[in-house]
C-alpha cells in the first residue's frame, strides 16, 4: 500500500474534525464528512488488516513514512495525542463503522480542556472503551516508564505529593519581586469599583451573540474582498451555515443573514453574475414549498419556540412564492403564536403581491383556498374576486360561503359581479347571504336574477327566511316597476281570484314596504284587514316602514 493512500486517510479525518465541530449531525455537510472518512478506511482495509501510527509532536509516522505533518498546535492531530503521552495509536477494521466518530469527538474535546481540567485525553480515550482503537502511552513525569496499553490501569500520583515536587523543582524567588501568592490571605484585593468594572466587562462579553458577530464579519469580508476565489468561499460558508441556524432555531441570524445578501448585491464592487445569482437565490431557496414546509413543521412541533421578534425578523424576508405555502399551513399549525405570525406574514405578502394571491386561491389545497379567501376578505384585496369566481362553483359549502362573505367584505364592482352568480346557488345560506348584500348595496344589475326567483317556482319550498330575502330583494331593486306582481300575490281580484299561500303574501307586503311609494302604500292598506294574522302583521310592519 503506497503511503499516498495513508496520507489522503488522514487529510479526510482532519476534515472531519472540523465538520463533527461545525455541524449537528442532521446536517448534510456533516454526514457527508462522516461518509467521506468511512470510505477512505475501506480502501485502507483492503490492503492490510491494521493501521499503526508512531506519534510524533508535530508529526504521524506509518512504517517510517511521515504520512501525516501540522505544524500549528492546535489543528494538530500529532500534538493533541503527544502532549497528553500517547505515542502509538492503532485502528483496526471495523473502527469506521462508529467508534471513528467517537474518536474525533474525543479529540476535539481535549482540545478544549483547561490547563487545570480534571480530565485529559488518556481518561476520555479510556472511558469510551474502544475496541478498535489500540494505544501506548508514556508517563510524562517519567522518561523510562513502560508505556501503558489499552485498557490498563493509569497510574496517578497523590495531589500532594505532586504540589510537593513540584515546589522543590520551583526556582527560589528573586529579592523584592511582588508575586500575587503574597496576597493570598486577602479575599478582595481589589477596589469596588474595580470589581464592578470587570462584572460589567464579563457581562458584556457573555451577552453578545457570538454567531451574529461572526456572519457580520462574512459579510464585510464578502464586500470587500473582490477575489473570485474569496467570494465564491465566503457565498459557500453562508450557504452551509443557513440549515444550521435552523436547526439550531436561531432565526434571527437567518434573517440577518437575508437582509445582508440584499445589502451586499447593492454595495458589493466586481460582484460577478454567479456570485450575484447565489445571493439573490437565498430568500428563495427559503421561501420554496419543501423548505419553508419544513421549518413552519419544526416550529409548530417545538417544544421551545422563539421569540415572536425572532419569527417576525425571519417572515419578513419571505418572497412572494411563499404566499401559496403559508395558507395551507395555517390550518394545520397548533401553535397559537406560530399561527397568529404566519398569518401577519401571509397578509403582508398578500397585500403586496395580487398575483401571488391570485396563485394561492386557484391552488388544489382546499383548506389553504379557504385560508386565501378569508384573509382577502379581511384585508379587502380589490384583485380577489377575480380568483374567487371559480371558487363559486366548489362543492365545497363551506369554501362557498367564505366567498360570499369576502366578497361582501370586498364590495368593489367586481366584487359586486361575481357576487350575482351566487343568487342561484345549491346552498340556501349562500343564496340569502348573497341577495340581503345586493339588496343593502342596491345592485339593480342583480334585478334580473332576483325576479325570476320570485316569480319561478324555485321558492315554493323554500322556507320564510329565504321567500322574505328575496321578495325584500325585489322591493328593493326592482322598485315601483313590481308593484303590479306584488298586489297580485296580496291581493286577490275577484271572488274567485286565487290566493297565495299566507307566507307568500306576507313576504309581497315586505316587498312593497321596500319600494316606498304612495302606490305601493295604496296596495297595502287594502290588505291592512286581512284575515290571516301573519299577513296582517306583515302588512302593519311594511306600512310603518313606508310611512318612514
Amino acid at each position: 500500500m503506497p503511503p499516498q493512500q495513508v496520507q489522503e486517510l488522514l487529510q479526510v479525518l482532519s476534515k472531519g474534525i472540523r465538520a463533527t465541530q461545525l455541524y449537528l449531525p442532521n446536517n448534510p455537510v456533516y454526514q457527508r464528512a462522516v461518509d467521506n472518512i468511512r470510505a477512505a478506511f475501506r480502501q485502507i482495509w483492503q490492503a492490510t488488516d491494521d493501521l499503526v501510527f508512531d506519534v510524533g509532536e508535530s508529526e504521524l509516522r506509518w512504517e517510517d513514512n511521515v504520512v501525516y505533518n501540522q505544524d500549528q498546535r492546535n489543528e494538530s492531530i500529532a500534538w493533541t495525542l503527544y502532549k497528553d503521552g500517547v505515542r502509538s495509536i492503532a485502528f483496526k477494521p471495523g473502527v469506521e463503522e462508529a467508534e471513528i466518530v467517537r474518536f474525533l469527538g474525543v479529540l476535539q474535546r481535549a482540545r478544549s480542556l483547561q490547563a487545570d481540567a480534571a480530565d485529559d485525553l488518556l481518561t476520555l480515550l479510556w472511558a469510551q472503551d474502544f475496541q478498535f482503537i489500540a494505544y501506548t502511552f508514556r508517563e510524562l513525569t517519567s522518561e523510562n516508564a513502560v508505556p501503558i496499553e489499552a485498557g490498563a490501569t493509569i497510574p496517578s500520583a497523590p495531589p500532594t505529593q505532586v504540589r510537593r515536587v513540584v515546589a522543590e523543582e520551583a526556582p527560589p524567588k528573586r529579592e523584592g519581586l511582588v508575586s500575587l501568592d503574597d496576597f493570598d490571605a486577602t479575599l478582595y484585593f481589589l477596589e469596588d469599583s474595580e470589581i464592578q468594572y470587570l462584572k460589567q466587562n464579563v457581562d458584556r462579553e457573555y451577552a453578545q451573540d457570538l454567531r451574529r458577530n461572526v456572519l457580520s464579519m462574512l459579510f464585510d469580508l464578502l464586500e470587500l474582498q473582490t477575489y473570485g476565489t474569496v467570494r465564491a468561499e465566503l457565498i459557500s460558508i453562508v450557504e452551509n451555515f443557513i440549515p444550521y441556524l435552523l436547526g439550531a432555531a436561531d432565526f434571527r441570524s437567518v434573517a440577518l443573514i437575508l437582509r445582508e445578501a440584499h445589502v451586499i448585491l447593492t454595495r458589493a464592487r466586481e460582484l460577478i453574475p454567479e456570485h450575484r445569482q447565489a445571493l439573490e437565490a437565498l430568500p428563495s431557496r427559503l421561501s420554496q414549498h419543501d423548505a419553508l414546509s419544513q421549518l413552519l413543521q419544526s416550529l409548530d412541533e417545538a417544544t421551545l419556540h422563539p421569540s415572536e421578534a425572532e419569527l417576525s425578523e425571519l417572515f419578513q424576508e419571505l418572497r412572494a412564492e411563499a404566499l401559496t405555502t403559508l395558507m395551507m399551513w395555517i390550518p394545520k399549525l397548533h401553535d397559537e403564536q406560530v399561527r397568529n405570525l404566519v398569518h401577519g406574514a401571509a397578509a403582508q405578502l398578500a397585500q403586496a403581491n395580487a398575483g401571488e394571491v391570485l396563485k394561492a386561491l386557484a391552488s388544489d389545497d382546499n383548506a389553504g383556498q379557504l385560508e386565501m379567501v378569508k384573509l382577502a376578505g379581511r384585508l379587502k384585496l380589490p384583485g380577489a374576486p377575480e380568483g374567487m369566481e371559480p371558487l363559486l362553483k366548489s362543492e365545497d359549502r363551506a369554501l362557498r360561503l367564505a366567498v360570499v362573505e369576502a366578497l361582501t367584505a370586498v364590495a368593489s364592482p367586481m366584487a359586486m359581479r361575481v357576487l350575482e352568480k351566487a343568487i342561484d346557488d345549491a346552498d340556501r345560506d349562500v343564496r340569502i347571504a348573497t341577495v340581503r348584500f345586493l339588496a343593502s348595496r342596491g345592485y339593480r344589475n342583480a334585478a334580473t336574477r332576483v325576479e325570476s326567483m320570485v316569480g319561478g317556482a324555485k321558492l315554493k319550498n323554500a322556507d320564510l327566511t329565504e321567500k322574505m330575502a328575496f321578495f325584500e330583494a325585489y322591493g328593493a331593486l326592482v322598485g315601483a316597476k313590481g308593484i303590479p306582481a306584488l298586489e297580485k300575490l296580496l291581493v286577490a281580484k275577484g271572488l274567485l281570484g286565487r290566493k297565495e299561500d299566507p307566507e307568500t303574501r306576507a313576504c309581497a307586503a315586505m316587498a312593497l314596504g321596500k319600494i316606498r311609494t304612495p302606490e305601493a302604500r295604496a296596495v297595502l292598506e287594502r290588505a291592512s284587514q286581512d284575515k290571516e294574522p301573519l299577513v296582517r302583521n306583515a302588512v302593519a310592519r311594511a306600512l310603518r316602514e313606508v310611512g318612514t
